[in-house]
């Protein structure tokens, strides 16, 4: 990307078919195979990257020159490189939010927005995930990512992380990596009872610290609400957003917000849904918006 960074990128499928760019969540998930599962290989050009600074791209777990505005700018990059005017923008979660983001600083490149668990990057948000809301739902799991900071921080557990996961102690930023990565993750499917297996502490770290780094910085947008503020940009863009009715890590509201007003976007709410891209619900409804996008134009 010529500023440090090296962004890995792969594409399956059809070379001459409708491109489609997959958008990791976190941030700091990074692709996995099983995300090029949704998309008809027969049908579509499949182009899966992990951000900056997580996954298989480098430098590691680096916040440096690491920003929503650098991974618009990469996308852009990709796109150029790889050829493709337009393009399907999928993703969950933190990466509906990147894909929100992208359609509207680019609305003349996407053709499509296919959406899960939309999340917005406002403040009530995060306040909702780690200032209590969620843990209303599962005390044992909160009062284990609580108890890891002093009382005296427990105000602003963002920042209280900040500080631990920035710490420059590899050990420190590894375990409470960890906490922080296994809070998510344990509420991630409605189907989760019992405590997780530990997330690999590399992996954890990087997803953690670049989390907490967007958040810390509200994303990076110029505004709380930015996104449904701008909503006019892209309202000529038809959208699909596969919503889990009980998705405690970004709850509906969200969506319900983003989709109400906006003709061009049908949100399709999923009964007994969580929050993960591998919920049954919720890959089934993807297959079918995905299915149901084969004639879009690239």
């Amino acid at each position: 990307m010529g500023d440090g960074h090296r962004v890995y990128m792969e594409q399956c499928g059809r070379p001459d078919g409708v491109p489609v760019f997959v958008f990791h969540g976190g941030p700091g998930g990074g692709c996995s195979p099983a995300m090029r599962r949704y998309f008809d290989p027969s049908v579509y050009r499949i182009i899966l990257f992990d951000q900056r600074g997580c996954g298989r791209s480098r430098p590691h777990a680096s916040i440096i020159a690491n920003t929503t505005w650098h991974l618009v700018e990469d996308i852009e990059t990709i796109r150029k490189t790889l050829g493709i005017e337009r393009f399907v923008a999928f993703g969950g979660s933190w990466g509906a939010t990147l894909a929100l983001i992208y359609a509207l600083t680019h609305p003349k490149r996407v053709v499509h927005l296919a959406l899960r668990g939309v999340f917005l990057m406002t403040r009530a948000e995060l306040k909702w995930f780690y200032g209590g809301g969620a843990g209303v739902f599962f005390p044992e799991i909160w009062g284990r990512f609580v108890a890891a900071i002093p009382p005296a921080e427990r105000g602003n557990l963002i920042t209280a992380y900040h500080r631990r996961l920035f710490s420059g102690n590899l050990m420190e930023e590894g375990r409470f990596g960890r906490i922080w990565a296994n809070w998510e993750n344990a509420l991630a499917s409605i189907h989760h009872e019992g405590p997780l297996g530990e997330s690999p502490s590399d992996y954890a770290r990087a997803f953690a610290r670049l989390e907490n780094h967007y958040f810390h910085n509200g994303g990076f947008l110029q505004s709380d609400g930015w996104i449904l503020q701008e909503r006019k940009r892209i309202e000529h863009i038809p959208a699909t957003i596969v919503q889990g009715r009980y998705d405690m890590i970004c709850p509906p509201v969200s969506a319900w917000n983003l989709a109400d007003g906006w003709q061009k976007c049908e949100l399709r709410m999923i009964p007994l849904a969580g929050h993960a891209l591998s919920e049954p619900g919720i890959s089934e409804a993807l297959v079918k918006v995905m299915d149901g996008l084969r004639h879009s134009g690239g």
